[in-house]
């Protein structure tokens, strides 16, 4: 089955088609011919994935799916969350986020926060959502080089290791987007 992932983040596309194996044909932006920055405009993570999955859906008529995933941390009431990626302003830089999310954090005890991933799947001409999440907490600094974003300061309930310690396949088998995924093949299963 051919379908496109509606992501600029390279990172993001190489650990879908790891989760998602050979089964399917995961297509990127280039390779339908899309090469602009897909707008995120939406106050919510379902917001924004879905804006990205209709717009890549109307205009080159592909089945697709979007993902918009944020960090949430309950001292800060919920932030980065819809803005993690532009958390330390509009240039994504992951380090400046990094440091923002440790400065904020600074002086509070509750270091608790969740991974939420949100995938809006267009395919047959609907619409459907599937999400994933996973609990944890930020530690006071960053531990590990794998993975991107958040991983180096964030460590999943019962694990010893923040998702940067752990490799790719520890990650891609517990991450949100791992849950978030298992929900979309599940469903794609059953198109077959």
């Amino acid at each position: 089955m051919k379908i496109c992932f509606a992501t600029n983040n390279q990172k993001k596309l190489d650990e879908i088609r790891d989760i998602l194996g050979d089964e399917y044909d995961i297509l990127s932006l280039q390779d339908i011919g899309c090469h602009e920055e897909l707008a995120e405009t939406q106050k919510t993570l379902e917001g924004n994935s879905a804006q990205k999955a209709e717009y890549v859906h109307q205009t080159y008529g592909v089945d697709c799916f979007a993902d918009d995933t944020g960090l949430e941390v309950y001292a800060l009431d919920g932030e980065p969350g819809v803005y993690s990626a532009r958390y330390a302003g509009p240039g994504r830089d992951n380090e400046a986020n990094i440091r923002k999310l440790l400065e904020r954090l600074a002086d509070k005890k509750d270091r608790r926060a969740q991974f939420r991933t949100v995938i809006s799947l267009i395919i047959d001409g609907k619409l459907r959502q599937f999400e994933g999440c996973i609990k944890g907490e930020i530690i006071d600094e960053k531990k590990g080089t794998a993975g991107f974003g958040y991983d180096p300061v964030f460590v999943p309930s019962g694990e010893s290791l923040t998702f940067a310690q752990m490799g790719s396949s520890k990650k891609n088998d517990i991450s949100h987007r791992a849950l978030a995924v298992a929900k979309l093949i599940k469903f794609l299963k059953k198109k077959k």
